[in-house]
């Protein structure tokens, strides 16, 4: 990909973006905000990796992800508000938004795709799956880990056929670390259950 006079090969995109979201899970593991900042640092890299290959529902994503990482990072930090006893807020008016912009941007991302090539479907189920993922991670749900593992596995089998290696292995490496971090939040839902 040519960026302001410099081409960058697609390998070093895929390679910086799978750099990004590794750190990214570290932190998501803790319930810690800066899991979004690196998060969303990931997407640039993924988008134009993406955009440089047509792949305009992948490409779509990353923005949904943008929007996500945005929303899910100041909510959390409405949510620390809250339990603090410091403000209530509307959490349903907060996850709406969010919700209908992202949804916005996957039916465009949709229209624009041709669907008579089989392995856009494929692209389909992944950014679906992604949505619900990323819905449950805002939340902090434990169910939203099984559902990363899904999508990762959808991917792995896209990411083989449009040789992006860094990332087809790299969706092995995700799906491990989710099931470290599905274990963890469920141990934490037990243990807020137990204390309620």
């Amino acid at each position: 990909m040519n960026i302001l006079g410099l081409s960058i090969p697609p390998l070093v995109l895929d390679l910086a973006g799978g750099l990004c979201v590794l750190v990214s899970l570290y932190f998501l593991w803790a319930k810690s905000s800066t899991y979004w900042h690196w998060s969303n640092l990931s997407l640039l890299p993924y988008f134009l990796l993406f955009v440089s290959g047509g792949q305009w529902m992948l490409a779509g994503l990353q923005v949904t992800y943008l929007l996500f990482g945005i929303h899910g990072l100041y909510l959390w930090h409405l949510e620390a508000r809250r339990a603090r006893g410091e403000i209530r807020f509307n959490e349903t008016g907060w996850y709406g938004v969010t919700w209908a912009a992202s949804l916005a941007i996957f039916a465009y991302t949709v229209a624009v795709t041709d669907f008579s090539a089989a392995w856009n479907w494929v692209q389909f189920a992944a950014v679906t799956l992604a949505l619900v993922a990323n819905f449950g991670t805002t939340r902090r749900w434990a169910w939203s880990w099984p559902v990363w593992i899904a999508v990762n596995a959808v991917q792995a089998v896209y990411f083989w056929h449009a040789e992006y290696w860094v990332l087809f292995a790299l969706q092995f490496v995700l799906a491990a670390m989710s099931v470290v971090g599905w274990q963890a939040w469920r141990r934490d839902e037990r243990r807020e259950v137990a204390v309620a």
